[in-house]
């Protein structure tokens, strides 16, 4: 039981990971934004006149989210 299981590299950390051009990350940044924007409507501002359901369907499915996050809904 002398050797390890994960083999070990002579070499830093730094020297093996690349560096990600910003390019490659811009549209995985909007992705995530706007998914979060989304979700953050729907969580925090949606009270069922906008959406594309009509009535409170969404608002009731996000309504102990909305007080657990400490959002006023009533």
């Amino acid at each position: 039981m002398s050797q390890s299981a994960l083999p070990i590299s002579a070499a830093p950390l730094s020297e093996q990971l690349a560096p990600v051009p910003l390019r490659e990350l811009a549209p995985w940044t909007v992705l995530l934004a706007t998914l979060g924007l989304l979700v953050l409507f729907f969580v925090g501002v949606d009270q069922g006149a906008v959406s594309v359901p009509s009535g409170s369907f969404v608002h009731e499915l996000t309504h102990d989210g909305r007080h657990l996050l400490g959002y006023p809904c009533h």
